[in-house]
């Protein structure tokens, strides 16, 4: 589709007098029956002092007809656009046939190196669910980073220090360490919620943590003993639930691991007369000109002389410049840090870090159950792998029930169960709060991760029912596939690499997520309809035009498994 955009950009670019780039940028896509590529002249009314019409009137008089493009005319304020189908047809189909499951990949990332910090939970806390959200996304980020050409480096950030955790070292000498001793990180995760409960009539508990916190900082032998127990326990937890979601990390260290780094950060912010004394803490001062609201100055070193969060992510965004030379970093953290990351790259640009502005907070909405936000400090808090577990065993049942022979239904049920929970989660943009219904996500029906598996498994049912292996695609494919649904299929087939490279500019995988759920409803009605009229069978009687459905058909199956792939999820063939 790209082939076909540019020339359609080139020629509206010539009949408008407007840059390419301009074009580009307002270039949309109607309905199929409207055309190919829709150009909105409403900006230019002004510039030109013309009614849009009659502008779009002019623009469409002047595009050059031929080759790729057939037919260009106003429609009210656009200038619609309609390319050769057969055309298109044809060089999808052999794009795809040639990229397998690589379809959908780039080269504009060669050459660049992008750091994905995601997940980081907090250890001696099990995987809550909400934890979904920066794991997932970030998981489907470095996919599709990697697929448009870029060296990925996932970095998973474990907050295994500060004084959340000097809080359950306090709980661990207050009640003894029985929850390590048990082996379950649940019953760390208790002790947390308890101190945290008790330090609400009890605020000497708060000193109590600080201090412990300064004790494991201070390299003291009982503190360090006991962290490297919470830690180990946390480890054997995350490594199985990361594994069941199919997740791995290239630079897995905890904020523990940046204690010999910070010295040399704070000295440089010294040097360079950046540190203030505020109430006997050291500060930087990051206001701006041009702020619309006041920027707090960032908080780098205690009173009592403790780190920080902040200080910690200084030291890390070097070590990680050094280290990997990034052309962009990105932190997948919830849209309530915004402030924290935008301290952040304003005290890296004050310190002389040309690279400051590659790092980018990608941020995301909550996620609810029930309409609720869980808390880890108060308890209220559901688990990633109880709702996995759930959501296995609900699709299994179905499953047994719709198709007792399927092999191995387990499996199928594990891909299935896993991915729904998943798909629920990249479908919406990440900027939007998410409130969880099980039962909805689990539906085989609408806009759902069992929805898109199942697409792609009755395309590879209609490929088996064919018997034999896929027969050559006829020279004459695309003029074979000629009915709208047919074509409407293969545009969003075309359209699918654009819309991979868009996930990876907006740092947005529902980018793809949306668009296989608009390629499973177009392939739906497209199977519906051969179900209704035996014209439109895919295994149609004459021998060419059932040759190029069903490359048609492979086509679908093809850019499902590599989307669902990108998303993080499997692409069972039966279900």
């Amino acid at each position: 589709m790209k082939a076909f955009r540019d020339d359609v950009v080139e020629r509206l670019s010539k009949a408008s007098g407007l840059a390419p780039d301009v074009v580009d940028r307002s270039l949309g896509v109607p309905d199929l029956d409207r055309g190919d590529f829709a150009f909105p002249c409403f900006p230019l009314a002004k510039e030109r002092k013309a009614p849009p019409p009659r502008i779009a009137a002019e623009i469409a008089a002047k595009v050059e007809v031929g080759g790729r493009v057939v037919r260009a005319e106003a429609v009210g304020p656009y200038v619609n656009v309609t390319v050769d189908r057969a055309r298109l047809a044809d060089e999808t189909l052999a794009e795809v046939a040639a990229r397998g499951a690589a379809y959908g990949s780039g080269t504009e990332g060669a050459g660049k190196t992008v750091v994905v910090d995601f997940s980081s939970p907090n250890v001696a806390k099990p995987l809550a669910f909400h934890h979904l959200r920066s794991t997932m996304i970030g998981n489907s980020l470095v996919r599709l980073y990697r697929a448009r050409g870029w060296r990925t480096v996932g970095v998973n950030h474990l907050g295994d220090w500060g004084t959340g955790f000097g809080k359950l070292l306090a709980a661990l000498e207050l009640w003894g360490d029985a929850a390590l001793a048990s082996g379950d990180p649940r019953a760390l995760n208790d002790l947390y919620v308890r101190i945290n409960q008790q330090a609400k009539q009890d605020p000497s508990l708060e000193d109590r943590a600080r201090a412990w916190f300064k004790r494991l900082e201070d390299g003291d032998p009982t503190a360090r003993a006991l962290w490297q127990r919470c830690v180990a326990l946390s480890m054997v937890e995350f490594s199985a639930v990361y594994a069941r979601l199919g997740v791995e990390f290239d630079h897995v260290t905890g904020e523990s691991f940046y204690e010999d780094k910070m010295p040399a950060m704070i000295a440089d912010l010294e040097a360079r007369g950046l540190l203030e004394e505020s109430e006997g803490a050291k500060v930087v001062r990051v206001e701006e000109p041009g702020d619309e609201k006041p920027m707090p100055p960032c908080l780098i070193v205690k009173s009592d002389g403790a780190t920080l969060y902040a200080t910690r992510d200084l030291a890390a965004a070097q070590y990680r410049h050094d280290t990997f030379r990034f052309d962009r970093c990105l932190y997948l953290v919830d849209a309530g840090q915004g402030m924290h990351f935008e301290q952040l790259k304003r005290v890296l640009r004050r310190a002389g870090r040309p690279w400051a502005d590659a790092l980018r907070h990608v941020p995301f909405g909550v996620l609810l159950i029930g309409g609720t936000r869980a808390r880890t400090r108060s308890g209220a808090v559901v688990l990633l792998a109880d709702v996995l577990d759930d959501a296995v065993e609900k699709v299994e049942a179905v499953i047994r029930e719709k198709n007792p022979d399927l092999a191995d239904a387990a499996a199928v049920a594990r891909a299935v169960g896993v991915g729904a929970v998943v798909f629920s989660d990249l479908k919406n943009h990440r900027t939007n709060d998410i409130n969880l219904d099980l039962e909805s996500v689990l539906s085989f029906d609408g806009k759902t991760g069992p929805y898109v598996m199942y697409s792609h498994a009755r395309a590879c049912s209609i490929l088996r029912k064919h018997g034999a292996a896929l027969p050559p695609r006829p020279a004459d494919a695309g003029a074979r596939l000629a009915d709208p649904t047919e074509q409407a299929l293969v545009r969003l087939v075309a359209r699918f690499p654009d819309r991979v490279a868009r996930a990876v500019e907006t740092d947005a995988p529902s980018e793809v997520a949306t668009h296989l759920l608009d390629l499973c409803e177009a392939f739906h009605a497209y199977h519906t309809r051969g179900g209704r009229d035996a014209a439109l069978r895919v295994l149609a009687d004459d021998p060419t035009v059932r040759a190029a459905r069903l490359h048609l058909v492979d086509a679908v199956r093809t850019t499902l498994a590599a989307g669902l792939a990108l998303l993080g999820m499997g692409a069972p063939e039966q279900m």
